[in-house]
């Protein structure tokens, strides 16, 4: 068959298990099909107790929580945030939304998460400027949770707050809690590409009531309790929709199967693949478990004899989608300059993102195509 018509493998498609239709149907049925409804209250107090935490806010998505986390908190022009430097764009955003500065550390070479020995540094340098941060933003990379122990020892003493960014951990745990439960504010996503999703959409969670109801205001545009459409301060349109949250119960129902199959895909990728030299895999911090959201690997092209990109240039060829690992945040052009902390000579992030590759992960992945894509790169490799 032509590589053109082969069907396409994907990194990670939406993988629906029949129950979402019921629940869609109801919404149409009862006609909520407008923003919020029964839906979107039941979708919070499911998710809430899966996590583990008191009070859970619907919204659009993970980055408009990130953007209400930060609103909430008091973030203003003129403060500063630190954040991870590995991650998706969207932390550092919600940043830049409200005029205030990231400043950005670097990961650790164990779990790929924010290293507590930059951060310990980027506060001491804080310290000594006078400039303490009004928030960090800790991001779980790819469902590794980060070590919270040691990074919120260090917020605390500076009596600094934690938005946790667990949009890539939903199923992720650190030491026995859900990611999503341990920040004093936490992020979910729940975008087409997660592990499970609401096409769209996100959730801010916390066990502070008040920061909940303070957020749950400013996403309905900031409307006061009032008979008529009052506004006393700028709010957002950030509520999720009745249906949209519909289909999240649909999906909640299957997340701890999906995290199952997703941890075997990995492990029948190192099983096929780590037997090459060079080729490396994300661990897996010994205090938590990950989704395995996405499985991600080296590719040292010293040992291989080739690139990161010359392998995803070779599975592109046979219809099969790869990615390089996030690009960090102070090689994008729009934070080159903000500053960055690091222990080692040079961030270990940008290592990373030099060779790292994610490889088709999808929880609806078939045994024989993930066996092609093996072959695929054991076949270019050996070439």
């Amino acid at each position: 068959m032509s590589n053109t018509l082969r069907k396409k493998i994907y990194l990670s498609p939406p993988h629906l298990n029949g129950e979402e239709i019921n629940f869609i149907k109801d919404a149409l049925d009862s006609n909520w099909v407008a923003p919020l409804g029964p839906h979107v209250e039941a979708f919070e107090k499911e998710v809430a107790e899966y996590i583990g935490i008191d009070h859970a806010l619907a919204v659009s998505s993970g980055t408009a929580a990130l953007h209400l986390a930060l609103s909430i908190l008091g973030i203003k022009k003129g403060d500063t945030v630190f954040c991870s430097d590995l991650t998706f764009v969207a932390p550092a955003n919600a940043i830049l939304y409200q005029n205030a500065q990231p400043v950005f550390i670097d990961c650790d070479k164990e779990t790929w998460t924010m290293c507590p020995a930059s951060l310990q540094k980027a506060f001491a340098a804080a310290e000594k400027e006078g400039v303490i941060p009004k928030a960090v933003i800790i991001t779980d990379i790819y469902g590794q949770s980060a070590n919270y122990d040691k990074l919120n020892e260090l917020c605390k003493k500076y009596a600094v707050p934690v938005v946790a960014d667990a949009a890539e951990a939903v199923g992720s745990e650190y030491k026995g809690r859900k990611c999503g439960s341990i920040g004093d504010l936490n992020v979910l996503s729940f975008n087409g590409n997660k592990i499970i999703t609401t096409s769209s959409g996100g959730m801010l969670l916390s066990r502070n009531a008040k920061w909940i109801t303070r957020a749950r205001k400013l996403a309905t545009q900031a409307r006061e309790n009032t008979p008529h459409y009052e506004h006393r301060t700028i709010g957002f349109n950030y509520r999720l929709s009745n249906i949209l949250a519909a289909l999240g119960r649909g999906q909640l129902s299957v997340v701890e199967d999906r995290v199952r199959t997703r941890r075997k895909i990995f492990d029948t990728y190192v099983n096929g693949l780590s037997h090459i030299e060079g080729i490396d895999f994300m661990p897996e911090a010994e205090y938590g478990k990950s989704n395995r959201w996405l499985t991600v690997c080296v590719i040292d092209p010293e040992k291989t004899g080739v690139n990161r990109d010359a392998v995803i240039t070779a599975l592109e060829s046979e219809n099969i989608e790869s990615r390089p690992i996030w690009k960090p945040m102070h090689l994008q052009p729009l934070y080159s300059r903000k500053k960055i902390y690091n222990t080692a000579e040079n961030p270990y992030s940008g290592k990373l993102f030099q060779d790292g590759i994610c490889l088709p992960s999808g929880s609806n992945l078939t045994t024989n195509q993930q066996g092609d894509i093996i072959d695929h790169i054991i076949n270019f490799v050996n070439k």
